[in-house]
């Protein structure tokens, strides 16, 4: 496992000429379209974008300044890269529509949960590059999280173009494709439960005394510099927790509630239940 930082500046200078096609502009893959726009890492001109409504496809076109189509197979055609922003579900269906404009020199990269790459690979045929990848929501304001893992006819190059514009969006970490699960549940899921968390702190503040406003900036501002020191010293959560907890403390007390409220044990669970999830999403229709 590999985790390298790139230079965004040079990123954005190799992907500017590419041609990009986003194959449903949804959640995530508008959230990221917006995020390389916003960049300037992919030259608008070069863009093409899907959606499944031509009212949709039209508004979108106006927002974004790209060309927007309800055809999947016309976005993809003369495409170097083409981003899979679908429901897993449907991924098939789609790679089946397009494969005709696909080849050795396409780079796919797919976002869909639980699609693994020879499934990828199998419907795009030509032996077409795969690169798969999880990443989350924060993606939107630069400070999103991504694994990703490449196929057998993808090469280390193919895998550096696909972490240049992770890395674009927030930090790019390389795994074992068998660890993909395991990322989905874990960064890709585990906004939701920080802000379930985040929700909590900032109504104890108000439960003790604060203004809505005023107890919500404090908790995510203390959330936010918590994750930030982790990230930047390198150091054990558990030390740097140990380095807050003062004997016969505020802050002991309030980790006995925690621990009596099994916090630790319902966490790994939450994160464990979700990866185990979307490992079946693949095979629901």
């Amino acid at each position: 496992m590999t985790s390298k930082p790139h230079d965004k500046k040079s990123s954005a200078n190799q992907l500017i000429d590419k041609k990009l096609a986003v194959l449903g502009t949804g959640k995530l893959g508008g959230i990221l379209l917006r995020a390389y726009l916003k960049q300037n890492l992919f030259d608008p001109k070069n863009v093409t974008a899907t959606v499944k409504h031509a009212e949709k496809a039209s508004t979108l076109a106006k927002e974004l300044g790209v060309s927007v189509t309800t055809d999947n197979k016309k976005a993809v055609h003369g495409a170097d890269i083409v981003l899979l922003g679908v429901k897993p579900q449907v991924v098939g269906e789609v790679l089946k529509e397009i494969a005709s404009e696909l080849s050795e020199k396409t780079l796919v990269i797919s976002v869909a949960a639980s699609v693994p790459t020879n499934y990828i690979e199998q419907h795009a045929g030509s032996k077409v590059p795969v690169i798969r990848a999880m990443p989350n929501t924060p993606s939107t304001v630069g400070c999103g999280m991504a694994g990703i893992c490449r196929g057998s006819h993808a090469s280390p190059e193919h895998l550096e173009v696909a972490q240049a514009m992770f890395d674009a969006v927030g930090r790019t970490v390389v795994v074992d494709e068998k660890n993909m699960d395991a990322v989905t549940g874990l960064s890709a899921s585990g906004p939701a439960f920080i802000y379930i968390i985040l929700e909590s702190l900032a109504e104890a503040g108000v439960k003790i005394g604060l203004p809505r406003d005023v107890s919500t900036l404090l908790a995510a501002q203390t959330m936010k510099g918590a994750a930030s020191v982790v990230l930047e010293t390198g150091d054990h959560p558990a030390l740097l927790k140990d380095a807050v907890t003062t004997p016969a403390g505020c802050t002991i007390d309030g980790i006995l509630e925690l621990e009596e409220g099994k916090l630790r044990v319902t966490l790994i669970k939450a994160v464990v239940k979700a990866k185990e999830r979307a490992g079946e999403l693949l095979f629901e229709k």
